[in-house]
């Protein structure tokens, strides 16, 4: 679908705003800066790395996985504030007894196609039919590995707001999700949900979105999510830009800052973060606690697919910056967790590249 067919699908006051807003010029949205997604420096090198690598990018054993379940049921504490990493980008954030669910992505395989495309490393932590009441759901942008068709399909079914970036409505409503309950924001714009104290706000991001057929139709930000007591920074997909600092000057400081490490090349590495830059912007956004997401559930990068998080460790530990590492369905409180917990050194098997098929429906347990 080209770009001008997606911006006729859109309402005319979404299509009125995309059009109105500064990051759309000449038929498409742009970054602040001229960064395109493009491969940067010679294709021959990054071409032998996709074609031989493959074996380093799956785990060799069993990824652990936790039931949230139980811990879900519990009362937290005073700190009012607790955080569950589903896999890839999708949280559960319980902030000031409100929940927020970030990018769901609950499928078995990301694409187009139910039978192709990369498939899961483990299953998810639950299913959405197990989730607990949802205040919000957070869309960061419209690529498949941050916004999963059957994943939202079930949630519509919930009637929960959805929180977004300029254009992607269409595709929510496509997925049958309530127009009415669908909000997109440009940069520096926010949204308070009606009848609460939480609140998002759209900011800048260095990347670009498309789905099949056309690209950069939609817009893609990064997201500070506020409550009366908490504050903490989503980044949905972006390279690394100094906006991350305004950002950071005007919103900080965050409770948590949850940055991408995965998916990340350095042939790509003005749209993608990576462990290096990922520590860059969290010192531009102010420091405090860091949570790495994007990595481990999907092979979308031509890394060992546990080296993302050793470098970052490396790096962070040189640095003395603090840095989370939970086990995939372990809801944990940032103010009480001490320490890093290197679980993916854990993933050992006398199998080759052995996986856990994923066959679970995203809606039934």
């Amino acid at each position: 679908m080209g770009v001008n067919l997606i911006l006729m699908r859109l309402s005319g006051l979404r299509r009125e705003r995309a059009l109105a807003s500064s990051q759309f010029k000449e038929g498409s949205f742009r970054n602040t800066f001229d960064v395109r997604a493009a491969l940067a420096g010679p294709k021959l090198p990054v071409l032998r790395e996709f074609l031989f690598g493959g074996a380093k990018r799956k785990p060799p054993g069993v990824i652990p996985v936790a039931s949230p379940l139980e811990a879900w049921t519990r009362e937290i504490s005073s700190s009012r504030f607790r955080v569950t990493w589903l896999g890839h980008s999708t949280l559960l954030l319980e902030l000031d007894g409100l929940r927020v669910l970030t990018d769901p992505v609950f499928g078995a395989r990301l694409g187009p196609l139910s039978f192709a495309g990369p498939r899961r490393f483990h299953v998810p932590p639950v299913t959405v039919d197990q989730l607990p009441k949802l205040d919000a759901i957070l869309v960061s942008h419209d690529h498949f590995d941050h916004l999963c068709k059957p994943t939202i399909i079930e949630l519509a079914k919930l009637r929960v707001p959805v929180i977004t970036s300029l254009g992607v409505g269409v595709h929510l409503e496509a997925f049958g999700v309530d127009p009415a309950l669908i909000t997109e924001l440009d940069w520096y714009e926010s949204h308070t949900i009606p009848g609460g104290s939480l609140a998002f706000t759209a900011t800048p991001a260095q990347h670009f979105s498309g789905r099949i057929g056309g690209r950069n139709a939609t817009l893609w930000s990064s997201w500070v999510i506020q409550t009366e007591n908490r504050k903490v920074f989503f980044s949905g997909d972006t390279g690394l830009t100094p906006e991350l600092g305004s950002v950071g000057r005007q919103f900080g400081p965050f409770d948590l800052v949850m940055l991408e490490i995965g998916a990340w090349h350095p042939s790509w590495g003005t749209i993608h973060l990576g462990p290096e830059n990922a520590l860059r912007a969290f010192e531009l956004l102010g420091g405090g606690t860091l949570l790495p997401v994007h990595w481990g559930t999907f092979d979308l990068g031509l890394h060992p697919w546990a080296q993302p998080a050793e470098l970052l460790l490396e790096l962070a530990h040189a640095g003395g910056q603090r840095v989370l590492t939970p086990r995939l369905g372990t809801p944990f409180e940032p103010a009480h967790v001490e320490g890093v917990e290197p679980w993916w050194r854990s993933v050992t098997s006398e199998e080759d590249d052995e996986i856990a098929p994923v066959t679970e429906p995203v809606g039934q347990p």
